[in-house]
């Protein structure tokens, strides 16, 4: 799927070793990738803000956040086949349009609505340039390359995170939450120029007939699935649409299985899912995916509201975890050849789970210090289940179904991000609303008010004189009862993950 290269027009064979230089290429399409993973993660510190600016309630704010993650993972299968078709790299540069103009119309939002509608235009960009950042990488560098090619790739998925909340954090020392979304549409134009001058065009060798019913299923699935979670908790469990939702997700994820065996060119076959290392980079990289991004959506708030970090020394109190990724991500293939592919997958994924786990203990006296340890016993964890898992995708694909592994690294990165987001922003308002205690001293307004939000809470406290102190540390306690759950239940899903994965070989099967 991925062998047909041409640097110029043409998707006939390879290129001519000289047009085509590995390097810029990798650049180039690193520099996408964190584009995309950045454009995820710098709203998270702009939370506090938009709460305040937009009158945002919790179930607002995940959608924010989610709007964008969830049509990433709803399309990035349907785009990256059709990317397979036109070209890589001219779906990538549309993609970077697409993104770079709804950024600049997300700036000028005035409500939650508008905002959560452009934030999920600019996952449809994302979603046009995601799926062909690996394939590019994967068909270009040299088989010898490969694996440090894709560890690189991994790493930046990593980093770019880190470095979106850090553009955040300066952005928003001197100008409003506006001004991260302006910056996000100037990045797409550079990055959509970098990957013109740099990156070749690639293309498939076969011409497939678009798989309609899978496309459908695979947006459907994990589209019921979030919003089921983010709605059942804000409105009620048994409303008939978050029943409906539910159903779709179900039905959705079976006809995804009986029409993919019954199609002939699938975007995804879920026979591919007998491949032991297939599946369990699948599973690794879901989870993985699902934990950090559940983390950032709760564990900011408690850095920015508990100890009253700035969005900026909120952003570097998260480098030092950035360093440890990208350190062990450089060290986890190697890691992996000595000490086997199961051990190192289960043992990042134990270390994930510890460190969020850890990190549910802490409590409004805690500090900086014990959320550090925390993070760093995480930071290994994230490194080798990301490197780890996505070489175990492709490498237990032959070369010409490198698309399809490319495929499967984006929809497991991004399904599971939409997840975690869903998950642990329900768990945290639910234990949230039911920590705080009895409001009915305040006038109905003001008790909505701290219901709605810990942001709102804490507005309302430094309003209302002596008893606001009272009332802060109440909304604090509350904020970290519903991060505690929510980070242990998040734990408890890896763990389940780990155990799925003790039957994995160490190795993975050659590709046919």
């Amino acid at each position: 799927m991925n062998d047909a290269l041409d640097s110029k027009t043409s998707g006939r064979g390879a290129p001519d070793e000289g047009a085509v230089k590995p390097g810029s290429a990798l650049f180039s399409m690193c520099l996408a990738l964190t584009l995309v993973t950045a454009s995820m993660s710098s709203p998270y510190l702009a939370l506090p803000d938009l709460a305040a600016d937009l009158n945002a309630s919790t179930a607002s704010l995940t959608w924010i956040v989610d709007g964008y993650v969830l049509a990433l993972a709803g399309l990035v299968l349907p785009l990256g086949a059709l990317g397979d078709r036109i070209g890589r790299r001219t779906m990538l540069i549309a993609g970077t349009v697409v993104l770079g103009a709804s950024a600049f119309a997300a700036a000028e939002s005035s409500g939650t609505t508008a905002l959560i509608t452009w934030r999920a235009v600019m996952g449809v960009g994302a979603a046009m340039i995601m799926p062909g950042t690996l394939s590019t990488i994967t068909a270009v560098l040299p088989d010898a390359q490969r694996q440090k090619g894709v560890a690189a790739w991994a790493a930046c998925a990593a980093v770019g995170m880190v470095l979106g909340m850090l553009a955040t954090g300066v952005l928003l020392r001197w100008f409003t939450w506006r001004s991260v979304f302006v910056s996000g549409g100037v990045a797409a134009l550079g990055v959509g120029l970098a990957a013109a001058f740099l990156a070749p065009e690639t293309k498939s060798e076969h011409r497939r007939r678009f798989d309609v019913g899978g496309a459908v299923c695979t947006a459907l699935a994990p589209a019921g699935l979030v919003y089921a979670l983010i709605e059942g908790n804000d409105a009620g469990w048994g409303r008939p649409v978050v029943l409906v939702a539910m159903a779709v997700t179900v039905v959705a994820g079976a006809a995804y299985v009986v029409l993919g065996m019954r199609t002939e060119d699938p975007l995804l076959d879920p026979r591919l899912f007998r491949n032991q290392g297939f599946r369990a980079g699948a599973v690794a990289l879901t989870v993985q995916f699902m934990a950090v991004f559940g983390f950032f959506f709760v564990g900011l708030q408690y850095l920015q509201l508990v100890l009253a970090y700035s969005p900026l020394k909120s952003a570097l109190a998260l480098v030092p975890v950035a360093v440890v990724v990208a350190v062990v991500s450089e060290v986890a293939p190697r890691l992996a050849v000595r000490a086997g592919m199961r051990t190192v997958l289960i043992g990042g994924l134990g270390l994930l789970g510890a460190g969020l786990l850890t990190l549910s203990f802490i409590d409004i006296d805690s500090g900086y210090l014990p959320f550090l340890g925390s993070l760093v016993l995480a930071g290994p964890g994230i490194g080798l289940t990301g490197v780890v898992g996505t070489s175990a995708i492709t490498g237990s694909l032959p070369r010409d179904q490198q698309g399809v592994a490319s495929a499967m690294n984006d929809v497991t990165r991004e399904a599971g991000a939409a997840i975690g987001i869903a998950l642990t922003g329900s768990l945290f308002a639910g234990h949230y609303r039911s920590s705080l205690p009895d409001l009915s001293r305040l006038p109905e307004p003001a008790a909505e008010v701290v219901r709605h939000s810990p942001v709102g809470g804490l507005e309302v406290a430094g309003r209302i004189g002596p008893q606001g102190a009272l009332l802060a540390t109440s909304v604090k306690e509350a904020l970290m009862k519903g991060m505690s759950v929510a980070l242990a239940s998040v734990a408890a899903v890896i763990a389940v993950a780990a155990c799925l994965l003790v039957r994995t070989p160490q190795r993975p099967a050659p590709p046919d």
